[in-house]
């Protein structure tokens, strides 16, 4: 935590050629390290107690979310939403409130149109758990966020958690976490495909874990330079063979909408929607598309049944 502090200290006076050149290295040097958790960690198959599958028997879930990071994304919001849209897809797309304009009517666009809308961090600036107190001083806003956009949902930036300091936004879910990442800042992983249920405190305060099962776009194209998505379509046919949630986290600020060069961090949007056409292709009724707060929601509700049922005993 020291060092990702310093770094995000002196990020402000660091190029981004030089950031990008300084992430690319680490995860060169960590890839040998962690062949055997990634992007696959075996472990993380196990099923949870007293599971009782996906709505309407599906195969597996599949949970479409967006980082907009940038004013960039944001103007490109639409196209991605439009581009699922078409191919029968709905998602959630996640905004950053204090670090640029946030567009009220993009967002009754996508709320009105099927989609979600979920708060990103505040300022995405790396120190929202750099101290307790910062914290408390930040929680406030995020959840007057929150509350003004009618979300029910949370993702901290640059996946930076701490789950016992989150179960105290308004929140029904948070999705700031992954089952094996190492190339993170924080590279805990939670070690599992499957959402879960986070307790807070008394009264069964709490709150469901959405955790993001598929690497993430700028790790694959942007430091890994990946020309294909041979890894999405592995793990995602690994994660459908074991019944989870296939969770995955796009930003489209680094997809290159028009047809032209990639700039430095830009990766074609055909990755994206090839993705798309495989899952629907391959298979096709097998799985359920949800929105996060649809999955919080369900685990909720079958939660609630375990504990009656085992009351009932």
């Amino acid at each position: 935590m020291l060092a990702n502090q310093l770094f995000y200290m002196f990020k402000p006076i660091i190029p981004r050629q030089f950031q990008l050149f300084l992430r690319r290295k680490r995860v060169q040097y960590l890839m040998e390290f962690y062949k055997d958790v990634w992007p696959i960690d075996p472990g993380s198959a196990r099923v949870p107690n007293h599971w009782q599958g996906w709505p309407e028997r599906k195969q597996f879930a599949l949970v479409l979310t967006h980082d907009v990071e940038w004013e960039r994304g944001q103007s490109r919001c639409r196209m991605v939403a439009s581009m699922e849209q078409e191919n029968g897809f709905t998602s959630a797309f996640y905004f950053v409130p204090e670090r640029y304009n946030v567009s009220v009517s993009l967002r009754n666009y996508l709320i009105q149109n099927g989609f979600e809308v979920g708060v990103h961090d505040l300022n995405h600036d790396g120190k929202l758990f750099s101290s307790r107190k910062n914290f408390l001083n930040r929680a406030p806003r995020i959840n007057h966020y929150l509350q003004q956009w009618k979300a029910s949902g949370f993702r901290a930036g640059a996946m930076h958690h701490n789950l016992k300091w989150i179960g105290e936004l308004n929140v029904e879910y948070d999705c700031s976490t992954f089952d094996t990442d190492p190339f993170e800042p924080q590279p805990d992983g939670v070690g599992t495909i499957f959402p879960f249920w986070v307790g807070s405190g008394t009264n069964d305060k709490g709150f469901v874990e959405i955790p993001y099962t598929m690497p993430q776009d700028f790790t694959l194209f942007i430091l890994m330079k990946h020309e294909n998505i041979d890894i999405w379509k592995r793990k995602l046919d690994w994660i459908a063979s074991h019944g989870g949630m296939v969770m995955i986290n796009t930003h489209p600020d680094y997809m290159r909408i028009r047809s032209g060069q990639c700039g430095l961090e830009e990766y074609p949007v055909n990755n994206y929607r090839e993705f798309l056409r495989y899952v629907s292709s391959k298979y096709n009724g097998e799985y359920w598309n949800a929105l996060p707060r649809d999955v919080a929601s369900y685990i909720n509700a079958s939660r609630n049944t375990a504990v009656r049922l085992q009351d009932e005993r």
